[in-house]
Parts: C-alpha cells; structure tokens; sequence
C-alpha cells in the first residue's frame, strides 16, 4: 500500500466515521438533499433528533471524503517522481536528451550540464529515438511528437489509443509500437513539404478508397432511484429495440447512493479502483437482456458511485471495433465526490472516435446554472485511459494491431493540443442521463393537463434545457431528437401515472442529446464530413414502473465514411512513383552530399593525436558521419597486417580514441574528428569473439580499420563510405621509417605516405586499394 492510499485509508475508521478533519472551504459546506435518508420512527418529535444525527453522520463522512481526495491528489503525482526519467537519447550532434514521467525533455551536454527544459505534453514520456536532425518522442496517451535539435516542436498527433513504448527507425519510416501490440509507422520525412503534396493529391483520389459504413446505435438512459429493475422491465427497455443494433449503450444513475457508499467510492476512485456489486447486478442483468455472450460482448464499463456506463457490440461487428477507453468525472461536494458527475466511454469503429457519457447533474428547479457549469466541467475536463478491467477481442481492436505505413503525417491531424477537450476531438459524441433540467413558469395542474392530453409542444417551451441550449449556455453544438413522450419524472414506484401526493411539476429530465461531424458547409458522409447521423427512435418505456424516473432509449442510424486501407496503399504507391515534383524532393532530401577526407592512412605514435578532417562539399544539404572500427591486425615484421580480428558491435581498440565518432556537418563546413593514441601495456585477444586483455608489455604493431559513414538526414537505407587504416607503431623500426618525409624529426601529421592523394568521394569502396598498402 503506498502512502496516497495509506493517507487516504486513515481518514476513516471502520464505520466510515472521520477520525480527524480538516477545514473545509465554504463551497464545501452546500449539500443536496438528494442523499435518500429515511428514518422510521413513532412520532414527528422523535424522528428529528435522529435525523440530524443522521444527516451530520452523513455531512461529515462525505466532506471528509471530498477533502481527502483532493488533499491526497494534491501530494501525489507532483512529487519527484514525476521528474524520474523516463528514456534517454544520443543526438548526432552530441547532445544527450532525456524524458520525464512529468511529460518534459531535457537537454544535456556531453559532460552532463543540463542546457534547456522543454514541455511540449503533460503526460509521461515512454521512449525517444533520433534519426538525421530530429528527435522523435512517445508519449503514455499514445501521442507522438517530433522535435528538430535544438527542441523546437514541429508536429505532433495521436499515433495509438495506448503507451507508446518503443520507436524504431527503418526502410525510411519511423514506427511505433503501442502497449496493446499495435504497429504503425511514420514517413521519417514528415513532418516536411511532402505533406501538403501528397495530401491533395490523395484527397483527389479520395472516391477510390472511401467506403460508407452503416451502424445502428442504441443509447439507453434511466435512473433506477437505488431499485432494481425487472427482467420484463429490462427486455420492454432494451430487449425489444436491440434487434438491429450493432451496438448498445446503457447508462444508469442512483445505482447506489448514501453517505457510505459516497466515501468508498471516493476512496476506490483515489487508489485507482471503481465497480460494485450492485453495479455488477446491473451489468449482469443487462448483460442476460441482450443475449451476453452469443449475440453481443461487453467491451468496457465506468463506475463512478451511483453513476454507471456500459457497452455491448455485436459479435459480429466486433472486428470493426477496438480502443475502448473510459473516463469518470465527479461533480458533487467540491468537485471530488460521485453523487453527481459523468462517466464516459470512447471507442473506435471503422477508425472513427465515438464518445458516449452518461450524466447526472445537480437537482432542485433553482439550480439550472449549477446544472450549466456540471456540463462545462465535464465537458472540459473528462479524460479518456485504458482502465485494467476491459477484456474482449475488441478491446485490443484490429484497427489499432493493424500495421499502417503513413506516407504524410498531417501535422497537428488526430492531435489533441494542451487546453483543447478530448471530446471536442471526437467524430461523434452522445450525451445521456439525467440532467435533471425541469419546466418553468407551469403549475403541476396544467402541466398534468397537458400531459393527459398529450399536448407536448407547449410544454416543451417550458423546458429549461431547451432554453438553455437556445441561449448558447450548455450543450454547445449538440442536437436532440423532437420529444414525443410524457415527462418522465416524477413518478411513484410500481404505481401507474404521475406522483400525486407532492404534486411536483413533471419534467423530461432523462435525455440523449448528440452531436456528429456535420457542419454548417458540409452535410454529407465522406471523409471530410466521416460521421453522420440520424435518429430512428426516440422514447421512453412508460409501463416501467421500477423508479420514480422512466427508462429513455434512442436509436441512432449512422453512416460512417472509412478508408479502405489497402486501397489508398495502392493510390499512395501510385502517386509516389509517378508524381515528378515528388520524385524530385525525395531524391533531394535523400542525395548523399559529397564529402572528403583529409587523409586515409594515419601512423600513431607515443600517445599522438591526429586531426581527421570530414569535409562537406555540398553548399545545400546536412551530412551526418559515423565512424565505426571495421576490425584490427597485427603488423609482422615485413610490414604486412595479419591475424584480422573483426571488431563487429565492440566498437573501438582500447588503445585508439575517436572524438567525436558521430556528428553532424553543416553544408560547406568541416567536421574536426580527433584520432588519439592511448597507451596501454596490453595484449588484447579474443576469447568466442569477445576481446580480453591480459595484462603484459605489448610490443607489436597493430593496424586499426576505420570506415566513416556518411548518410543524408532523411536517408536510412545508404551510406557512402571511407575507409581510413590507421597504425600503431611500438617498434623502433616502424617509427624511424616514419620519419622519412621531408627529411625532418618530426612527423607531419603522422601520415603514411602515399603516392597520390585521393579525394575518397569519387571512389567510396577503397578497402582492397587499402590493404595492399605498406609502409614503405
């Protein structure tokens, strides 16, 4: 148990009583009395005092509840660990770059000063790799960014549903491999001026790969008031409209209420916990309803106290159908407890986001500015995660395991910036729930009147959610289908028509409101416009007597626009072979630029240092160079090279130091890579062809072969090639032969001599020229 729960835990005692309570704000002391209390007793005298005793048991396990999950999530999460480092990177330029759980990059130079912080995501980053002048980093949400060196953000998208937890570069892609298994890869060009190319020329194909999809939804909302529901009950509500539909989503409110089950929830939801077994009776029975198991699956379910979401796909929609997540809002006592609040689901079809959330707002004819500012902050606030639970093939979902080349990332496509709603991102969200929005300026015996009559359009300009809607202030953007049915609350349970007794005004508090990709300029389902909707069905079940609220379905008819992916390879294969202007700039971006080198023969001697000099002959583009050892030989005495041990991935002999062995080269400059002698008294053999040293005075010549790569900064596939032959001289002999240029002690630039100077850009393959060479 770690100290967050332990914090949390300590606040109660067995009873769920408050061993000890800090001071609340005001804000937290407003309490609702939609908390159900009911005491029996003798008399009116002898039921307040319990009562009170009841309602301050109850005002305080709550509060404190409230005050504990904001205490302890105000000290976890923002501690040091969220500076832990999560993955660390060498840049070509030698720069090292690290990621933190907190979401920011860090800077480093090579002898580990921290240079500059950067913080482009607030979620944790998983991996980092670099290729050429960019740094690529992945994200815990599944968000991939792309830096240039010096931490400048270029672009960035949603890349999968899940963690990305590994980038790899190859075949000019950079691909990503997410938590759940999935594989996508990105074109190592983009973002670039590829991008807007490809995206028209694509979007003009467009008719040969959209595909119209059409799905039946059925949404069901109703607020059980803590009962439980008949198997007749159920299958009047859901049993009977799921015929068609390719998926179901039910949302339930007051599953569970009271002060006891406010706390736990509270404390479950602080240690990353949610369910219980009423909310399972529920998905249980619903489950049984809808033929769970031979007809449909459950893919995902969010319990938030006595809020609770669900979702079931038919079988044979379910290949269609993956990254299900979940996301809990509450809205109750300070925004921390779940008597009211949200619980959302977001899933995929045919690669297109639905969110459906199910609501249950603040109560009382008074309080329709509180029932506004419930829907902005869940609205604005409510973020999607892959809960533990979920189970299912469509969980997992083929759209996501499906490996996908992307030849143009559309920079800032499928990307959520910081500050924007996750669920403004989605081609179709659906609100449902008791939002708890009632009829204004009407008494109880006209409004009964009307509802005899079935006289719905003048109450409904009584409603205050239509008003409120009309003037801008809630649910912006969203639609409802026209309401046909009866108010439906308040009722008395298991009696027919409406409560008489407290003779309150009915309402239409139980509602599905959508909103789908349909816009002011675009109507019609494509790509552009990839989700459109229509209602079917709008009702509400009022034989159902179960609850003082009666159950509410809508059914929604949807055309999905899809992309037929091995369609559109076809079409971008197509374009990328037969578009000129495309040939041309990729044979641009990946043109190895020509370079030099000072020399291709150096002799070390007596802990020397030599100056190789890379020179960059391009005026336009970036070389990157990589120097490797290629092997190492023994010198006999004639001057031959013999006993060739290849280095393979251990890099360079202990005796030879290489600085910088990678880098960068501006076009027209010269990289200065220095070649140093390190003097150690050593025998170096292989043992299974790892190198060992044994500890002894070593007086032969060894001959070290290098080979410095030079690649384009979007070119991974080639490389053009030096090979430098660099000599360890121990021997007296090798050393006065050395001395012989120019007549002078000293030698100039330690280099064997060589009969003709080469310019090594012109003939790149040099290694049977090299090994012929001797020392004179």
């Amino acid at each position: 148990m770690d100290a967050r729960t332990r914090e949390l835990l300590k606040m109660f005692n067995i009873d769920g009583q408050i061993e000890r309570l800090d001071m609340l704000s005001g804000q937290d002391l407003v309490i609702e009395d939609e908390i159900k209390m009911k005491i029996v007793s003798g008399s009116k005298k002898e039921k307040m005092q319990p009562s009170f005793g009841f309602f301050q048991r109850s005002r305080n396990a709550i509060m404190g509840a409230a005050d504990a999950v904001r205490r302890v999530a105000s000290k976890g999460g923002f501690g040091d660990d969220n500076r832990r480092t999560e993955a660390l990177i060498i840049t070509r330029d030698g720069m090292i770059w690290t990621g933190c759980a907190n979401g920011s990059l860090v800077q480093w130079d090579g002898n580990g000063n921290r240079l500059q912080d950067f913080h482009y995501h607030s979620v944790a980053v998983q991996c980092l790799c670099t290729f050429g002048l960019r740094i690529w980093v992945g994200y815990a949400s599944g968000t991939v960014q792309v830096l240039d060196l010096e931490g400048n953000l270029l672009g960035g998208w949603v890349a999968h549903s899940s963690p990305v937890i590994k980038l790899a570069v190859g075949a000019g892609y950079v691909f990503t491999l997410a938590n759940h298994g999935g594989i996508r890869g990105w074109n190592v060009m983009s973002p670039g001026p590829l991008d807007n190319i490809l995206r028209s020329e694509l979007a003009g194909k467009e008719f040969l790969y959209t595909r119209i999809e059409n799905l039946k939804i059925l949404t069901g909302t109703w607020n059980v008031a803590q009962g439980k529901a008949s198997q007749d009950s159920l299958v009047s509500w859901l049993g009977s409209a799921a015929g068609d539909a390719g998926i179901v989503v039910v949302g339930l409110q007051e599953v569970e209420m009271g002060a006891g089950v406010l706390a736990m929830s509270a404390a479950k939801e602080t240690v990353g916990l949610e369910g219980s077994s009423v909310g399972q009776w529920w998905l249980d029975m619903v489950g049984k309803t809808l033929d769970e198991g031979s007809t449909f699956e459950r893919v995902g379910s969010r319990q938030l106290a006595g809020l609770l979401i669900a979702m079931w796909v038919r079988n044979s929609l379910k290949a269609h159908v993956g990254d299900v997540d979940a996301a809990a809002v509450p809205c109750g006592f300070g925004r921390a407890i779940g008597n009211k609040g949200a619980v959302g689901l977001r899933i995929r079809v045919y690669d297109r986001v639905m969110c459906f959330v199910n609501c249950h707002f603040a109560a009382h004819l008074e309080a329709v500015n509180r029932r506004n500012a419930d829907f902005d902050h869940v609205y604005r606030t409510m973020t999607f995660g892959r809960p533990s639970n979920f189970f299912g093939a469509a969980a997992a979902g083929t759209s996501s395991a499906a490996q996908m080349l992307r030849g143009a990332n559309v920079m800032g496509a499928n990307y959520s910036p910081e500050g924007i709603p996750e669920l403004s991102e989605a081609d179709m969200v659906i609100f449902l729930g008791d939002f708890n929005y009632r009829l204004d300026g009407i008494s109880y015996d006209e409004a009964r009147d009307f509802v005899s009559q079935r006289c719905f359009d003048w109450l409904r300009e009584k409603d205050q959610l239509r008003t409120e809607m009309g003037a801008g202030n809630v649910f912006q953007g969203m639609r409802e289908a026209v309401i046909r049915f009866p108010p439906t609350y308040k009722f008395e349970k298991h009696q027919p028509g409406l409560a008489g007794e407290k003779k309150r005004v009915p309402a239409w508090c139980d509602r599905v409101l959508y909103r789908d990709s349909r816009s002011a300029h675009v109507s019609e389902c494509s790509l552009d416009c990839p989700v459109v909707s229509s209602i079917s069905q709008y009702d509400a079940c009022m034989d159902v007597t179960d609850s003082d609220h009666k159950p509410v379905r809508c059914i929604f008819s949807i055309d999905i626009a899809k992309v037929d992916e091995s369609v559109r390879r076809q079409e971008f294969g197509d374009i990328m072979k037969s578009n000129e202007e495309i040939r041309y700039i990729i044979d641009e971006l990946c043109k190895i630029p020509e370079t030099i080198v000072s020399t291709n023969n150096i002799i070390l001697q007596n802990q020397d240092t030599t100056i190789l000099r890379i020179t960059n002959k391009c005026g336009e583009n970036y070389a990157l160079f990589e120097i490797i050892c290629e092997g190492q030989s023994i010198i006999d005495e004639d001057g031959q090279a013999s006993d060739h041990h290849p280095r393979g991935s251990y890099g360079f002999p202990q005796w030879l130091e290489v600085t910088p062995a990678a880098g960068i080269i501006k076009p027209d400059h010269i990289a200065e890579v220095s070649i140093h002698l390190e003097d150690f008294p050593t025998v170096e053999v292989f043992v299974d062809g790892a190198p060992q040293n044994s500890w002894c005075e070593d007086t032969r010549d060894k001959e070290a072969m290098l080979v410095v790569k030079v690649q384009a900064s979007y070119n991974t596939n080639e490389t053009k090639n030096h090979r430098i032959r660099v000599r360890h001289c121990c021997s007296s002999q090798t050393a006065q032969l050395g001395t012989r240029p120019n007549g002078s002690g000293q030698i100039q630039g330690n280099l064997l001599r060589r009969a003709d100077y080469q310019h090594l850009s012109s003939s790149y393959d040099m290694v049977n020229h090299l090994r012929n060479l001797h020392s004179p």
